[in-house]
């Protein structure tokens, strides 16, 4: 393999995101947000109501959450303290494919197949007891159109998701479906919530002053509590940030969309979540040596950007790289996480505009991308303080974990009936 100069600082700066650039995306993400949020169907965004406001920090009780979002499913039994305290008493999770065994995830599956599996864990989570009563607030974390908090109509799958004759259908009455011929009657979906909405629900419940609740990892999205100007009851909206389609995408950006389940969709999900700069970094790696690489994961990216995983660039490069190469390709790697925390950071910047000093100030962002990449938290706090100069010092970034699980029970608790 032949490194070309030329191309690794050209992909370098194709993935930069500079100050122009980073203030016209908030204003044009606040602009779009808006007019999705008045009805406009013009608008890039459709943000979707969530039927939930925020919990007062006092709900109580025994709940079962349940937590479908990507990879993994997962059930738990939340026990609700009040006063914002709270524990987890059982945990089953299960991923959705393991290769040579089964795969719930694609196309080859059938929506029975795959509710039975998720009745499956709920079963396991409460060691197979029929008998006690259970209200189960559902975390799912795909785009879905409610007209209630009971029940969400999935629009499509995104993630990489292909399970055939679930769009268009009411989730949680599928998943009761599959209790019920399981045998766990007991058990009563009572709410369903995108995880971006159980964050926020769930930082709501511990602290206060909460403005936004995101998602920062194998995909991203953000939401906030929507006030109507005081003419409706507020309601936390769940933005589908994902879908902006405001940026001119990058050769690179161009074929990843084209090569993915849905091209055209999520285009900022495929600029900034950890399911896909993996997947930017390969291609572009993949063109400065002229080859084609599988996509390398967002946690191979971490190791990449602090230098302990130069195997990893050598075993791609079937060890033709000299060190000054493996620094030019460390650097692309960065380039990458950065303009992937600058977009975040556009993203938080435009929902604060628009709810002003009385929404609140503060960011609940959950995920194990923005967790474990130090690079991407540093440069969100710089992008902010470069969005909103001084107003940025009252601005918080909490990191939360365990969200989904949490919001998901104070969701069953506060619209348990």
């Amino acid at each position: 393999m032949k490194w070309n100069e030329r191309k690794a600082k050209d992909a370098i700066a194709v993935f930069s995101f500079g100050p122009e650039e980073i203030v016209a995306a908030s204003e044009v993400f606040r602009s779009e947000m808006e007019k999705g949020v008045a009805g406009d169907k013009s608008s890039t965004l459709n943000p979707l109501p969530s039927f939930l406001g925020l919990p007062t920090g006092d709900e109580q009780g025994d709940f079962i959450a349940l937590d479908f979002g990507g990879t993994n499913v997962r059930a738990e039994r939340v026990r609700l303290f009040g006063g914002g305290q709270y524990e987890r008493s059982a945990c089953m999770a299960k991923p959705l494919i393991i290769p040579g065994r089964y795969n719930h995830a694609n196309g080859g599956e059938t929506a029975q197949g795959l509710f039975g599996f998720i009745a499956e864990i709920v079963d396991a989570v409460i060691g197979g007891d029929h008998e006690t009563p259970y209200y189960l607030g559902h975390t799912f974390s795909f785009p879905a159109v409610q007209e209630s908090p009971d029940d969400a109509k999935l629009l499509s799958w995104t993630k990489e998701l292909a399970v055939p004759d679930v769009e268009g259908q009411w989730i949680n009455e599928r998943l009761s479906e599959a209790m019920q011929a399981r045998g766990l009657t007991n058990v009563r979906p009572t709410a369903i919530l995108n995880d971006t909405v159980a964050v926020m629900l769930a930082a709501a419940y511990q602290w206060d002053d909460v403005a936004i609740g995101s998602i920062y990892a194998t995909g991203f999205n953000a939401c906030y509590l929507e006030k109507f100007g005081g003419e409706k009851t507020p309601m936390v909206m769940n933005l589908e940030a994902g879908n902006f389609g405001w940026f001119d995408q990058n050769e690179y950006d161009a074929a990843l969309d084209q090569a993915s389940e849905k091209p055209g969709e999520q285009v900022l999900e495929k600029m900034v979540s950890g399911r896909y700069v993996g997947a930017l970094f390969s291609r572009a790696f993949g063109d400065i040596l002229g080859e084609t690489f599988p996509a390398v994961t967002g946690e191979d990216i971490f190791h990449i950007i602090r230098g302990d995983d130069e195997g990893l660039l050598q075993r791609m490069a079937k060890g033709s790289l000299t060190e000054d190469q493996v620094r030019e390709s460390i650097a692309l790697a960065e380039a990458i996480v950065r303009r992937s925390a600058r977009i975040a950071a556009a993203v938080y910047a435009g929902i604060l505009r628009h709810v002003g000093n009385d929404g609140g100030r503060n960011i609940a962002v959950e995920g194990s991308f923005f967790m474990h990449m130090s690079m991407a938290r540093a440069t969100l706090h710089e992008a902010l303080k470069e969005l909103l100069g001084d107003e940025a010092e009252k601005v918080k970034v909490w990191q939360v974990t365990g969200g989904a699980s949490l919001g998901a029970a104070l969701a069953a608790a506060m619209n348990g009936k």
